[in-house]
């Protein structure tokens, strides 16, 4: 293409005696781009141009997907041309994200390898034919190049650790992160202690609360975050201020109380289930029981909607509970019972969330110490009650782990959940695919991963395990 000397814009073409026309110069869509009246070469829309580049554009693309070179794909040759300049001598921090290599933290010797192939499923082999060493650790996945270069965002990619702590002795088998907190973290153990820090830079712990005989079984902040309420074997529900450290009230039980939750909206009523088979509704001022439920077996397992009107449990022998309150009359009764766990093991986790974008309505995680996972759909105008969607078959479990639902900042379709294992990995699966649920993991943890939390901004998951660790990643930055 040469300018003119008037000012336009002349495009010159071979003569069929230099090389005969192009497919390209005898394609009709390509002669009526060249066909466009010419403008001022200045003129930045000129339309001819723009539609002959896009036209060789297209096929350029279309050829691109099909070149081989040596057996490796144009994927891979790309990849390669766009590595780091500085590849071979970086020290990166990253943690490797895919689930059949993940867990190992970059070498701080030798070169570190990059994994960028997003089109090919056998981007190692395709990277180590054009000279790029795929060694045993290396700094990136491939979801991670992907979200380095603006392509595609991963499903729940992590870049590595963020803090750990380990002060802790006893199996730490309950943590949560403050309400609306990216900041402050909870963790109980079996050895009765509950200890709350900060994840921030530098994490500490400020607090140790002790005053549990026995093991915690959960805990819950309030509204504000300047209380916790702690439930225990001991058969106790203590209520501590966390700014002083403080046990501000003893709730006394004559069973193993062992779920608890504040009221959403009123943080003066507390929720505690016990292994007496019921749920007691209790003033916070007073530490009074107001209000008692009954059920059929030990609740092991409790969460509330938003609203606090409904209240989902599940008990030991697998079966989920709606429970209806009014915060006006403090009213408590039975809503629905829902048997679709097929499972007679204790329930350990259930987890509401107000919105999915799956089910395009409120849903609820349970999870049973067996292994079986469902993913309900809750009608709120129908008392909560639960219509199963989907479920999930995991392995076996000697600890009671508990699981969580992922955040919704994802540009991946699907639901995303994140459990402990006994093998010591931390998984995410995705519920609407079955047959190849498992989509990450993490490794890090010397025992069995008990807990997971995420945080309010949804960037850091704590997780803890049987030896008292708890491990903070980072999660990948969205875009």
């Amino acid at each position: 293409m040469e300018e003119s000397g008037g000012g336009g814009a002349v495009m010159e073409l071979k003569t069929e005696e230099e090389e005969g026309p192009s497919p390209e110069e005898m394609d009709p869509v390509f002669i009526s781009c060249l066909l466009q009246p010419p403008v001022p070469h200045h003129d930045p829309n000129y339309v001819g141009i723009r539609r002959v580049l896009l036209h060789r554009k297209g096929h350029s693309l279309l050829q691109r997907k099909d070149w081989r070179c040596n057996t490796r794909s144009y994927s891979a040759y790309r990849n390669f041309i766009r590595r780091p300049r500085n590849w071979e001598s970086q020290i990166t921090q990253s943690y490797l994200s895919t689930p059949s290599n993940s867990g190992h933290w970059a070498s701080s010797q030798g070169p570190q390898s990059i994994l960028f192939d997003t089109e090919s499923q056998s981007s190692s082999r395709d990277l180590r034919g054009f000279g790029l060493s795929i060694g045993h650790r290396s700094s990136f996945s491939s979801n991670d190049a992907d979200h380095q270069f603006g392509l595609v965002e991963p499903a729940y990619s992590f870049v590595g650790m963020h803090c750990i702590f380990d002060n802790c002795k006893a199996s730490v088998t309950i943590l949560k992160f403050g309400h609306m907190s990216s900041d402050l973290l909870a963790y109980g153990a079996t050895d009765g202690s509950l200890t709350v820090c900060h994840v921030s830079e530098p994490p500490s712990v400020i607090q140790q609360l002790k005053g549990h005989s026995k093991a915690i079984t959960d805990f819950d902040f309030s509204s504000n975050n300047q209380y916790i309420a702690s439930s225990s074997v001991d058969k106790t529900v203590l209520v501590w201020e966390i700014s002083k450290g403080h046990c501000i009230r003893v709730i006394y039980g004559t069973s193993s109380q062992l779920c608890i939750r504040f009221h959403p909206v009123n943080n003066n009523l507390l929720f505690v289930g016990n292994a007496n088979k019921e749920i007691n509704m209790i003033n916070f001022s007073t530490g009074r029981v107001i209000k008692k439920v009954y059920f059929d077996k030990e609740l092991t397992a409790m969460d509330n909607d938003h609203t606090g009107q409904l209240i989902f449990c599940g008990d030991a022998q697998g079966c989920i509970y709606t429970v209806s309150v009014n915060s006006h009359t403090g009213s408590i009764s039975r809503s629905h019972k829902n048997r679709s766990m097929r499972s007679k093991s204790p329930i350990t986790t259930v987890q509401y969330r107000t919105f999915s974008l799956v089910a395009r309505c409120p849903v609820l995680l349970v999870c049973a110490q067996d292994g079986n996972l469902c993913f309900f759909s809750v009608a709120s105008e129908i008392q909560g009650y639960l219509t199963l969607l989907c479920s999930l078959k995991l392995s076996p479990r000697r600890h009671s782990i508990r699981a969580s639902f992922c955040p919704l900042l994802s540009l991946e379709k699907g639901e995303f959940i994140v459990a402990g294992s006994e093998d010591s990995n931390v998984y995410f699966y995705d519920l609407t695919r079955p047959k190849h649920a498992c989509v990450n993991k993490l490794q890090g943890h010397g025992s069995p991963v008990i807990g997971v939390a995420w945080n309010h901004g949804e960037n850091l998951l704590a997780s803890s395990d049987s030896e008292g660790t708890v491990i903070v990643w980072k999660r990948a930055k969205t875009r």
